[in-house]
Protein backbone atom coordinates (compact mmCIF):
# COMPACT_ATOMS: atom_id res chain seq x y z
CA UNK A 1 0.00 0.00 0.00
CA UNK A 2 1.12 3.24 -0.54
CA UNK A 3 -0.12 6.99 -0.75
CA UNK A 4 0.35 10.28 -2.73
CA UNK A 5 2.81 13.30 -1.35
CA UNK A 6 -0.19 15.72 -2.69
CA UNK A 7 -2.36 17.44 -0.64
CA UNK A 8 -5.95 16.86 -2.51
CA UNK A 9 -7.98 19.99 -2.32
CA UNK A 10 -8.01 21.29 1.28
CA UNK A 11 -7.32 18.22 2.93
CA UNK A 12 -3.60 16.98 3.32
CA UNK A 13 -3.33 13.51 1.68
CA UNK A 14 -1.73 12.58 5.19
CA UNK A 15 -5.02 13.52 6.79
CA UNK A 16 -7.00 10.43 4.93
CA UNK A 17 -4.26 8.25 4.84
CA UNK A 18 -4.64 8.97 8.82
CA UNK A 19 -7.96 8.04 8.40
CA UNK A 20 -7.59 4.95 6.03
CA UNK A 21 -4.64 3.27 8.32
CA UNK A 22 -6.14 0.12 9.61
CA UNK A 23 -7.27 -0.01 13.24
CA UNK A 24 -5.45 -3.08 14.76
CA UNK A 25 -5.08 -2.85 18.36
CA UNK A 26 -4.30 -6.51 18.37
CA UNK A 27 -1.54 -6.02 16.73
CA UNK A 28 -0.21 -2.47 16.85
CA UNK A 29 2.02 -1.44 13.14
CA UNK A 30 5.45 -0.36 14.00
CA UNK A 31 5.95 2.69 12.98
CA UNK A 32 9.02 5.05 11.66
CA UNK A 33 8.29 8.52 11.59
CA UNK A 34 10.16 11.82 10.83
CA UNK A 35 10.49 13.39 14.32
CA UNK A 36 12.13 16.66 12.62
CA UNK A 37 14.32 19.29 14.74
CA UNK A 38 14.24 21.64 17.54
CA UNK A 39 13.17 23.84 15.01
CA UNK A 40 9.90 22.49 15.17
CA UNK A 41 9.82 24.03 18.77
CA UNK A 42 10.98 27.89 17.87
CA UNK A 43 8.39 30.25 18.15
CA UNK A 44 6.61 30.85 14.84
CA UNK A 45 8.34 34.57 14.50
CA UNK A 46 11.61 33.09 15.49
CA UNK A 47 11.29 30.31 12.74
CA UNK A 48 10.22 32.49 10.02
CA UNK A 49 13.09 35.30 10.69
CA UNK A 50 15.66 32.41 11.54
CA UNK A 51 15.84 29.62 9.17
CA UNK A 52 14.55 30.77 5.70
CA UNK A 53 12.98 27.87 3.76
CA UNK A 54 14.38 25.35 6.33
CA UNK A 55 12.41 26.78 9.15
CA UNK A 56 9.57 27.59 6.75
CA UNK A 57 9.50 23.44 5.69
CA UNK A 58 10.99 22.14 9.31
CA UNK A 59 9.32 24.44 11.44
CA UNK A 60 6.38 24.88 13.41
CA UNK A 61 4.19 26.11 10.78
CA UNK A 62 5.95 23.45 8.18
CA UNK A 63 4.29 20.37 7.18
CA UNK A 64 5.93 17.94 9.49
CA UNK A 65 4.49 20.22 12.55
CA UNK A 66 0.50 19.74 11.14
CA UNK A 67 1.29 16.47 10.58
CA UNK A 68 2.41 15.44 13.73
CA UNK A 69 -0.53 17.25 15.64
CA UNK A 70 -2.78 14.84 13.51
CA UNK A 71 -0.56 11.89 13.37
CA UNK A 72 -0.55 11.62 17.81
CA UNK A 73 -4.00 11.48 18.48
CA UNK A 74 -4.61 9.05 15.47
CA UNK A 75 -2.66 6.76 17.07
CA UNK A 76 -4.00 7.01 20.74
CA UNK A 77 -7.69 6.72 18.70
CA UNK A 78 -7.14 3.60 16.26
CA UNK A 79 -4.90 1.53 18.89
CA UNK A 80 -5.93 2.52 22.45
CA UNK A 81 -1.90 1.61 23.56
CA UNK A 82 -1.36 0.72 26.97
CA UNK A 83 2.17 2.35 26.48
CA UNK A 84 4.76 3.73 24.02
CA UNK A 85 7.93 2.16 23.14
CA UNK A 86 10.39 4.73 21.48
CA UNK A 87 13.45 4.56 19.90
CA UNK A 88 15.25 8.22 18.40
CA UNK A 89 18.18 9.02 15.87
CA UNK A 90 19.34 10.81 19.10
CA UNK A 91 20.36 8.06 21.49
CA UNK A 92 23.34 5.64 20.29
CA UNK A 93 25.55 2.64 22.55
CA UNK A 94 27.48 -0.01 21.53
CA UNK A 95 26.43 -3.38 21.19
CA UNK A 96 23.84 -3.53 24.35
CA UNK A 97 20.95 -1.83 24.06
CA UNK A 98 19.65 0.38 26.79
CA UNK A 99 16.18 1.25 27.91
CA UNK A 100 15.07 4.07 29.91
CA UNK A 101 13.93 3.31 33.43
CA UNK A 102 12.20 6.42 34.70
CA UNK A 103 9.41 7.31 36.78
CA UNK A 104 9.00 11.03 35.42
CA UNK A 105 10.63 10.89 32.28
CA UNK A 106 13.18 13.99 32.26
CA UNK A 107 13.88 16.00 29.21
CA UNK A 108 18.09 16.05 27.70
CA UNK A 109 18.14 19.13 25.68
CA UNK A 110 20.98 17.87 23.81
CA UNK A 111 21.30 21.02 21.12
CA UNK A 112 23.54 24.15 21.80
CA UNK A 113 23.27 27.74 20.60
CA UNK A 114 19.82 28.08 20.26
CA UNK A 115 17.55 30.53 21.72
CA UNK A 116 16.03 30.90 25.48
CA UNK A 117 12.99 29.57 24.64
CA UNK A 118 14.03 26.17 23.69
CA UNK A 119 15.97 25.39 26.83
CA UNK A 120 12.18 26.39 28.67
CA UNK A 121 10.28 23.33 26.81
CA UNK A 122 8.26 21.18 28.52
CA UNK A 123 6.63 17.66 28.15
CA UNK A 124 5.41 15.51 31.17
CA UNK A 125 5.55 12.18 30.68
CA UNK A 126 5.64 9.01 32.77
CA UNK A 127 7.97 5.86 32.77
CA UNK A 128 7.16 2.14 33.74
CA UNK A 129 9.51 -0.09 35.38
CA UNK A 130 7.53 -3.30 33.78
CA UNK A 131 7.38 -2.30 30.56
CA UNK A 132 11.33 -0.93 30.85
CA UNK A 133 11.75 -4.96 32.45
CA UNK A 134 9.78 -6.33 29.64
CA UNK A 135 11.92 -4.66 26.74
CA UNK A 136 15.27 -5.80 28.67
CA UNK A 137 13.85 -9.20 28.90
CA UNK A 138 12.88 -9.44 24.95
CA UNK A 139 16.41 -8.54 24.03
CA UNK A 140 17.97 -11.37 26.30
CA UNK A 141 15.18 -14.00 24.25
CA UNK A 142 16.58 -12.57 21.13
CA UNK A 143 20.43 -13.21 22.30
CA UNK A 144 20.82 -9.71 22.49
CA UNK A 145 22.11 -7.68 25.39
CA UNK A 146 20.29 -4.65 27.20
CA UNK A 147 19.59 -3.04 29.95
CA UNK A 148 17.98 -0.47 32.32
CA UNK A 149 19.09 2.78 32.60
CA UNK A 150 17.70 5.06 35.37
CA UNK A 151 17.78 8.69 36.30
CA UNK A 152 21.49 8.01 38.40
CA UNK A 153 23.17 7.27 34.96
CA UNK A 154 24.63 10.26 32.40
CA UNK A 155 23.74 9.55 28.82
CA UNK A 156 24.21 12.84 27.16
CA UNK A 157 24.89 16.50 27.23
CA UNK A 158 22.88 19.24 28.00
CA UNK A 159 22.65 22.39 26.04
CA UNK A 160 21.82 24.01 30.19
CA UNK A 161 25.52 23.11 30.72
CA UNK A 162 25.24 19.88 32.40
CA UNK A 163 25.41 16.01 31.64
CA UNK A 164 22.36 14.12 32.56
CA UNK A 165 19.31 11.06 32.08
CA UNK A 166 16.57 11.78 29.53
CA UNK A 167 14.51 11.68 26.70
CA UNK A 168 16.71 13.57 23.87
CA UNK A 169 14.96 16.15 21.18
CA UNK A 170 13.96 13.33 19.24
CA UNK A 171 11.32 12.47 21.13
CA UNK A 172 10.18 15.70 23.55
CA UNK A 173 10.20 17.94 20.56
CA UNK A 174 7.66 15.52 18.48
CA UNK A 175 5.79 14.41 21.62
CA UNK A 176 4.87 18.06 22.92
CA UNK A 177 3.42 18.27 19.39
CA UNK A 178 1.85 14.83 19.14
CA UNK A 179 0.62 14.01 22.97
CA UNK A 180 0.71 17.84 24.25
CA UNK A 181 2.87 19.11 27.01
CA UNK A 182 1.77 17.19 29.52
CA UNK A 183 1.14 13.04 28.67
CA UNK A 184 0.41 11.25 31.49
CA UNK A 185 -1.93 8.33 30.72
CA UNK A 186 0.01 5.95 29.32
CA UNK A 187 3.51 5.23 29.68
CA UNK A 188 7.15 5.89 27.28
CA UNK A 189 10.20 4.05 27.69
CA UNK A 190 13.11 4.94 25.31
CA UNK A 191 15.02 2.48 24.34
CA UNK A 192 19.07 3.17 22.22
CA UNK A 193 19.39 2.02 18.79
CA UNK A 194 23.12 0.38 17.78
CA UNK A 195 25.81 2.67 17.25
CA UNK A 196 27.39 0.34 14.69
CA UNK A 197 24.62 1.96 12.71
CA UNK A 198 24.53 -1.13 10.27
CA UNK A 199 21.23 -2.11 9.10
CA UNK A 200 20.92 -5.57 9.60
CA UNK A 201 21.64 -4.95 13.45
CA UNK A 202 19.23 -2.05 13.71
CA UNK A 203 16.48 -4.32 11.94
CA UNK A 204 17.67 -6.53 14.60
CA UNK A 205 16.77 -4.43 17.75
CA UNK A 206 13.69 -3.40 16.50
CA UNK A 207 12.82 -7.47 15.65
CA UNK A 208 13.34 -8.42 19.07
CA UNK A 209 10.54 -6.00 20.30
CA UNK A 210 8.07 -6.99 17.81
CA UNK A 211 5.92 -8.83 20.33
CA UNK A 212 5.17 -5.64 22.43
CA UNK A 213 2.96 -4.59 18.97
CA UNK A 214 0.55 -7.44 20.53
CA UNK A 215 1.00 -6.96 24.03
CA UNK A 216 -0.84 -3.16 23.28
CA UNK A 217 2.40 -1.29 23.10
CA UNK A 218 3.26 1.03 20.34
CA UNK A 219 6.19 0.96 18.94
CA UNK A 220 7.92 4.27 17.19
CA UNK A 221 11.05 4.90 15.72
CA UNK A 222 12.10 8.55 14.75
CA UNK A 223 14.57 9.61 12.65
CA UNK A 224 14.52 11.95 9.24
CA UNK A 225 14.96 10.32 5.64
CA UNK A 226 16.83 14.23 4.46
CA UNK A 227 19.00 15.02 7.15
CA UNK A 228 22.25 16.82 5.73
CA UNK A 229 23.46 19.86 8.44
CA UNK A 230 26.92 20.47 6.01
CA UNK A 231 24.16 21.18 2.99
CA UNK A 232 20.52 22.67 4.31
CA UNK A 233 19.60 22.27 1.13
CA UNK A 234 18.80 18.86 1.57
CA UNK A 235 16.18 19.54 4.13
CA UNK A 236 13.45 20.96 1.80
CA UNK A 237 12.30 20.11 -1.73
CA UNK A 238 12.12 23.90 -2.35
CA UNK A 239 16.40 23.64 -2.21
CA UNK A 240 16.80 20.05 -2.48
CA UNK A 241 19.41 19.08 -5.13
CA UNK A 242 18.45 16.77 -8.05
CA UNK A 243 20.39 13.98 -6.34
CA UNK A 244 19.05 14.53 -2.84
CA UNK A 245 15.54 13.56 -4.33
CA UNK A 246 16.45 10.89 -6.22
CA UNK A 247 17.59 9.20 -2.77
CA UNK A 248 14.06 9.99 -2.04
CA UNK A 249 12.59 8.86 -4.68
CA UNK A 250 14.68 5.52 -3.85
CA UNK A 251 13.41 5.23 -0.40
CA UNK A 252 9.51 4.99 -1.63
CA UNK A 253 10.71 2.76 -4.95
CA UNK A 254 11.94 0.07 -1.78
CA UNK A 255 9.17 0.85 0.59
CA UNK A 256 6.36 0.12 -2.01
CA UNK A 257 7.91 -3.41 -3.25
CA UNK A 258 5.06 -5.56 -2.42
CA UNK A 259 7.26 -9.04 -1.66
CA UNK A 260 8.75 -8.58 2.07
CA UNK A 261 12.13 -10.24 1.20
CA UNK A 262 12.77 -8.30 -2.24
CA UNK A 263 11.50 -5.39 0.36
CA UNK A 264 14.09 -5.78 2.99
CA UNK A 265 16.60 -6.41 0.68
CA UNK A 266 16.51 -3.06 -1.65
CA UNK A 267 16.06 -1.04 1.91
CA UNK A 268 19.36 -2.63 3.09
CA UNK A 269 21.33 -1.16 0.06
CA UNK A 270 19.83 1.84 0.34
CA UNK A 271 22.94 3.41 2.09
CA UNK A 272 24.96 1.78 -1.07
CA UNK A 273 22.78 4.66 -3.46
CA UNK A 274 24.72 7.23 -4.52
CA UNK A 275 22.84 10.07 -3.12
CA UNK A 276 22.81 8.52 0.07
CA UNK A 277 25.52 10.50 1.29
CA UNK A 278 24.43 13.89 0.16
CA UNK A 279 21.50 12.99 2.49
CA UNK A 280 23.28 11.28 5.40
CA UNK A 281 26.96 12.28 5.53
CA UNK A 282 26.55 9.60 8.58
CA UNK A 283 23.55 7.15 8.92
CA UNK A 284 22.30 8.14 12.53
CA UNK A 285 18.91 9.62 11.44
CA UNK A 286 18.65 6.82 8.73
CA UNK A 287 18.97 3.71 10.56
CA UNK A 288 15.82 4.26 12.84
CA UNK A 289 13.92 3.18 9.76
CA UNK A 290 15.73 0.10 9.99
CA UNK A 291 14.26 -0.54 13.55
CA UNK A 292 10.53 0.13 12.83
CA UNK A 293 10.91 -2.04 9.75
CA UNK A 294 12.16 -4.79 11.69
CA UNK A 295 9.98 -4.13 14.44
CA UNK A 296 7.02 -5.11 11.71
CA UNK A 297 8.87 -7.66 9.81
CA UNK A 298 6.82 -9.94 7.31
CA UNK A 299 3.46 -7.23 7.12
CA UNK A 300 2.61 -4.54 4.29
CA UNK A 301 3.41 -1.30 4.65
CA UNK A 302 1.56 2.08 4.74
CA UNK A 303 2.82 5.64 3.78
CA UNK A 304 0.86 7.73 6.37
CA UNK A 305 3.00 10.85 5.37
CA UNK A 306 4.77 10.84 1.62
CA UNK A 307 6.16 14.25 1.82
CA UNK A 308 9.80 14.74 1.07
CA UNK A 309 12.57 14.19 3.68
CA UNK A 310 10.00 13.78 6.19
CA UNK A 311 7.71 10.07 5.82
CA UNK A 312 6.18 8.84 7.82
CA UNK A 313 5.42 4.57 7.58
CA UNK A 314 3.39 2.02 9.20
CA UNK A 315 5.55 -1.69 9.32
CA UNK A 316 3.40 -5.00 10.16
CA UNK A 317 -0.01 -4.39 8.76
Amino acid sequence: MSSSAQSTGSQPAWSKNLKSLPATPDKIPAFFFAHGSPMLAFPKKMADSFGGEFGAYMGPSGPLAQFLAEFGPALLEKYKPKGIVVFSAHWETTEERLVSDYAENPLLMDYYGFPPELYQLKFKSRGDSALSQRVVDLYKEAGLKARLSNEKETRGDDGRGFSGPGFDHGVFVPFRIMFGEEFTSIPIVQVSIDSSLDPERNWQAGKAVAKLREEGILVLSGGLTAHNLRDRSSFSPATAKPIHKEFDSAIHKAINIADAEKRKEALVKLPNHPGFRSSHPREDHFVPLYVAAGAGEGGEVFTVMNDYGIPTFAFGL
